[in-house]
């Protein structure tokens, strides 16, 4: 299909594109403030039987044997790769993310896809003899199975609006499920056209609804939906906590904010510190709940790591994203807004800016401030866009302490030489996952992925996502 009517067409109940009957639209704003398309404004009642369709159509998708679930997959990812200018295209318009970048997300996306099948292949079910327990157990052969947990509702985010759609959807369906994807509003052209990839490479009329609409119409009520048996959201903390109350007894797997500390020791390597957490905080401008959001960094070389950062953000190039600019306008202006404020407040309360600081519209030039203070709002608030606060410590423990007073616990960096010290610090921090003399980050996709406190629940990763998208099922063999 073409991009003029992808972008005003809805993507349900019968697996074809379809008109949606209320004839609403919602427009979709590039970060620029251009309008580059439209999407349907989905009813419930649209969305209430795309899910009835799906509840019916899973049965016989779980009982397509494996190895052609995985040859349908496949296929998706080759297609992705034919049209990976067209998406990537899409995925610069819609979001803002720089031609390149767009480019890889899609490529990577396509390997995701195929590392997912072989996975799949991967998960076996096993037998357990009943011999360790009096009562005639001996006799009892346990023969222990993995099923699918039914229909999927996943929820993606706009800044990877086709990885983390796809790695909600090729889990899902290599086990057998039927999904509905719920992409965010801004980003749901580049996971339309993604989905239609995925038809293209025969997936089944049905297995998978992509609903386009209104959160605040459809979003509460599909959450709670009687259809929904899992549900995998990446997105802001507040939502998911709402969701995780709202879903009840639904399994929910949420993928959430962020407040990633990087922490440099005086042995560190310093210039390959300073890359590393130039590159994790200002990729995409910020807008990764993985990014480097804060720096804790030992007095004894905080002014040589400060020289080194600010000497590698004068090589960022600032701009639009199709002039593949490392630093581009955050997706809407509520989000510059934001950044904007966090970057007055610390400035007003004694921060250093050791940066120009510019803001043009919803573009933020990236902005490192030293010198900040646990008074200051961006020392623990999530900015999603390119500003790095910088605080300097006196001591390993408190470095860990401060970096363990955040709300969140997603990812932490520890940068040193000393590899003793760096599990020491790595065992004291509260995070899902400790990258040592490196950037925070989400991939590799196959590693487990998770967070603690207000960052998540639930662990992802390809075998991961597989595991929670399914259910044991034992069956007793009486002898």
């Amino acid at each position: 299909m073409g991009q003029e009517t992808m972008v005003d067409v809805g993507f349900q109940l019968t697996g074809d594109w379809l008109q949606c009957s209320s004839k609403r639209r919602l427009e979709i704003v590039s970060p620029q403030g251009e309008v580059i398309g439209r999407v349907p404004a989905m009813t419930r009642e649209e969305v209430d039987r795309a899910l009835s369709k799906s509840r019916r159509v899973q049965k016989e998708w779980a009982k397509v044997p494996l190895y052609e679930r995985g040859q349908i997959l496949l296929t998706w990812a080759d297609e992705l790769i034919k049209r990976s200018d067209e998406i990537a295209d899409m995925i610069m318009k819609e979001v803002g993310k720089k031609k390149s970048s767009a480019k890889d997300e899609v490529t990577r996306t396509a390997d995701l896809i195929r590392y997912t099948v072989e996975e799949g292949k991967r998960i076996h079910g096993e037998m357990m003899k009943g011999d360790s327990f009096q009562g005639g157990s001996a006799g009892k052969v346990a023969i222990i199975e993995r099923e699918a947990l039914g229909l999927v509702l996943a929820i993606s985010p706009f800044n990877y609006p086709v990885n983390l759609s796809a790695a909600k959807l090729a889990p899902a369906l290599i086990s057998g499920n039927a999904v509905v994807l719920k992409p965010a509003t801004q980003g749901s052209i580049s996971a339309l056209l993604m989905a239609d990839a995925l038809m293209t490479a025969g997936l089944p009329k049905g297995v998978l609804h992509v609903v386009t609409g209104r959160g605040s119409e459809i979003g509460d009520w599909l959450v709670a939906h009687p259809a929904i048996d899992m549900i995998s959201f990446t997105g802001g903390t507040k939502t998911g906590q709402d969701i995780a109350r709202k879903a009840g007894m639904i399994p929910t797997v949420l993928e959430l904010g962020g407040k990633d500390p990087a922490i440099v020791l005086e042995d560190a390597d310093v210039e390959k510190a300073a890359g590393q957490i130039v590159s994790g905080a200002f990729s995409y401008s910020g807008q990764r709940c993985t990014a480097i959001k804060r720096v804790l960094v030992m007095e004894e070389v905080a002014d040589q790591l400060v020289e080194q950062i600010q000497k590698k953000v004068e090589g960022l190039r600032v701009g639009l994203p199709e002039d593949d600019a490392d630093v581009t306008p955050l997706i809407d202006s509520a989000s510059a807004d934001f950044v904007h404020s966090l970057i007055l407040d610390a400035l007003e309360k004694g921060a250093v800016s050791r940066t120009e600081y510019r803001k043009e519209g919803n573009l933020i030039s990236p902005t490192v401030l030293d010198h900040v203070t646990e008074e200051m709002r961006v020392s623990w608030e999530e900015p999603f866009g390119p500003v790095l606060p910088i605080i300097r410590v006196t001591s390993e423990q408190e470095a860990v302490e401060t970096a363990n007073q955040s709300e969140y616990g997603l990812q932490a960096s520890v940068f040193t030489k000393n590899m003793d010290k760096a599990f020491s610090i790595a065992s004291q921090l509260d995070v899902g996952t400790v990258q040592l003399n490196g950037k925070t980050e989400r991939g590799p996709d196959h590693f487990p992925f998770l967070g603690v406190k207000k960052s998540g629940a639930g662990v992802q990763g390809v075998r991961k996502s597989i595991e929670s998208m399914t259910r044991e099922k034992v069956t007793v063999l009486n002898l």
